[in-house]
């Protein structure tokens, strides 16, 4: 694995770390619901989905 491809799944470990934190989940902990989940529930499954294929995204790029 290249050095710029450590460099960007470290900064995507460090982005989930921010985005999966304390601060955040009590923006999303109300009453609210998306389609009948509860908001917080939603945000997490968004949230893990996108890093998963931002991860994808780094590790199948190519570097030429």
């Amino acid at each position: 694995m290249g050095g710029l491809t450590g460099q960007r799944l470290i900064a995507l470990f460090l982005l989930g770390c921010l985005l999966l934190n304390y601060p955040l989940f009590s923006l999303f902990a109300g009453p609210g619901e998306v389609f009948g989940i509860p908001l917080l529930y939603a945000y997490v499954f968004v949230v893990w989905a996108l890093l998963i294929a931002l991860m994808a995204f780094v590790v199948e790029r190519r570097s030429d």
